[in-house]
């Protein structure tokens, strides 16, 4: 069975309920899915002052936070993030900063990985985000898989980088945005099982 880990950050939601559809997505193509939020930096007091995320915080205290094992243990990932000014959360990129290891002994060279993204604004730095994240799975060696316009979901989504999300007045992800990420996860299973199947002789 092929095995998805789905690593994200995400404040107030969005990212994790872009997440939870990416994991549908892939265990629908016959994966076994791990999902996974990386810790969270930000201190309690800036927490505090945003209600949504105080009680997001609050929901995934007892979720199981991402660890390293997790992306070793994956033959694929998607990792996700609201942006920051174009570029990945602080948070997303402490765990990744944190790979060296698995780098240094190949062990993430080869596996396919995607990314996803939210913001505020339309022209808030989506597609850079996803661009950004995708020079970590370079440096890896790993296989870097874009939703294209490879399906209707991903066209009417618009955005072929990786699903994403404008949240406009906090708004959370419509079911067009939904139907994407599950295609995204979908896609992602389905690419990294061709992957490990053995070659057929001739």
């Amino acid at each position: 069975m092929t095995r998805v880990a789905i690593i994200y950050y995400s404040a107030t939601g969005n990212t994790h309920i872009l997440a939870q559809a990416i994991a549908e997505g892939a265990a629908a193509a016959g994966a076994e899915v791990r999902l996974r939020r990386v810790a969270e930096l930000a201190p309690a007091e800036a927490i505090a002052k945003n209600a949504r995320w105080q009680a997001f915080n609050d929901a995934m205290l007892a979720e199981p936070a991402a660890q390293l094992e997790d992306l070793e243990w994956a033959d694929a990932a998607a990792f996700g993030t609201p942006t920051r000014f174009g570029l990945p959360s602080a948070q997303l990129k402490q765990f990744l900063d944190q790979t060296g290891g698995l780098w240094a002994k190949g062990a993430l060279a080869g596996k396919v990985c995607t990314a996803f993204t939210g913001a505020s604004t339309s022209h808030g730095g989506l597609e850079s985000t996803i661009l950004a994240l995708n020079n970590t799975f370079y440096h890896w060696g790993s296989l870097v898989m874009p939703m294209g316009y490879a399906d209707a979901r991903a066209s009417a989504h618009g955005n072929p980088y990786g699903a994403s999300w404008v949240s406009r007045k906090g708004s959370t992800p419509d079911e067009r945005a939904l139907e994407a990420a599950r295609f995204q996860g979908e896609r992602l299973a389905t690419l990294a099982s061709r992957l490990a199947a053995p070659a057929s002789g001739g």
